[in-house]
């Protein structure tokens, strides 16, 4: 069987296509996925007799950080890897056609905020800047380039410089996003307060050991002051995944229509839990049409009926992530 085009993936519109291409990428990947077709034998799963959604395996995502999860034998042409403290085990996601996640973060943003070019992207990204391999640079980086705008561009912690910007930005009455981690942009907020309403502020999570943990209220009723914004944007994604979901306030996360979440038992992985209640966070992302795209995660989170979700925290056992730390 061969796997899903990117034509069929991106052009998903209803259930029952979405359905089809993921039960199509799964019969794929339980046969060129080496290591979830060991998962999948361990679990004593025959791939022919799964027939629905809710048959689907789920892989978990610490498999990213022993061993090469790929569904496919070419080179890669990237490798990302996610960040962690000193001493921590880290992921990395090897992407043997890099096509896939550049169409995938374009089209979703295009879903969710509309064409890149009116806007200027302002990314506020240190630690992440300081590194090799963060796929959430490449995402800003390539929104920057294709915003076509003169004044889009990164800063570390340069917050004096950002600062003078965001003022131009206001005075010049154009759209602008501000995309950044979350101890980067309360230190923003610690040396400068801001009234601009219009801007649209999306943390994407992350402490990275420089403050303390807050929960999301408390984050978001700081940000909101110190920018002089009615609400806090957030985007959802991580190393091992090549989509994003997004909030427009409030945590609550809409997923772009390749792209589910399910969730689970917490103490029973292979039983799901209805909505409205919490549960372990399992993901499937079309997009990862060249790695794994059934992953099941360490975080708590709550699906709601019209396929919005929640985070809630995070297993008790798991590592501390570099991106989305926080506990709502």
């Amino acid at each position: 069987m061969q796997k899903p085009t990117q034509q069929q993936v991106f052009g998903i519109n209803n259930e029952r296509s979405f359905a089809e291409v993921a039960l199509r990428t799964f019969s794929y990947q339980a046969q060129h996925c080496t290591i979830y077709r060991e998962f999948i034998n361990g679990l004593s799963i025959d791939p022919e007799q799964v027939r629905t959604l809710e048959q689907i395996p789920f892989l978990p995502i610490e498999f990213f950080k022993n061993h090469a999860v790929v569904s496919d034998p070419a080179q890669p042409q990237i490798t990302f890897t996610s960040s962690g403290t000193t001493g921590m085990i880290t992921s990395s996601h090897h992407l043997t056609d890099v096509s896939w996640y550049t169409e995938s973060f374009t089209r979703a943003f295009e879903l969710f905020y509309g064409n890149i070019e009116q806007y200027c992207v302002l990314a506020v990204l240190p630690a992440y800047l300081e590194r090799a391999g963060s796929s959430l640079v490449y995402m800003a980086d390539a929104l920057i380039r294709a915003s076509n705008n003169p004044d889009s561009g990164f800063y570390l912690y340069n917050y004096e410089e950002l600062h003078d910007q965001l003022l131009k930005q206001r005075q010049a009455g154009k759209p602008t996003l501000l995309i950044g981690v979350t101890f980067a942009l309360l230190d923003l907020v610690e040396r400068y307060q801001f009234e601009f309403p219009e801007l649209i502020v999306m943390e994407t999570g992350g402490m990275k050991g420089r403050r303390k943990e807050m929960i999301r209220q408390e984050l978001h009723d700081t940000l909101c002051k110190g920018f002089g914004v009615a609400k806090i944007h957030s985007e959802y994604g991580m190393t091992e995944l090549l989509s994003q979901a997004y909030s427009k306030g409030d945590g609550i996360f809409a997923c772009p229509p390749w792209m589910r979440i399910l969730t689970r038992d917490t103490n029973d992985p292979l039983s799901p839990v209805s909505n409205g209640r919490t549960g372990g966070v399992n993901i499937i992302d079309l997009a990862n049409q060249n790695s794994c795209s059934f992953l099941a995660t360490q975080d708590l989170g709550k699906l709601y009926p019209d396929g919005s979700f929640e985070i809630l925290g995070r297993f008790d056992s798991s590592d501390i992530r570099g991106c989305n730390l926080l506990i709502a």
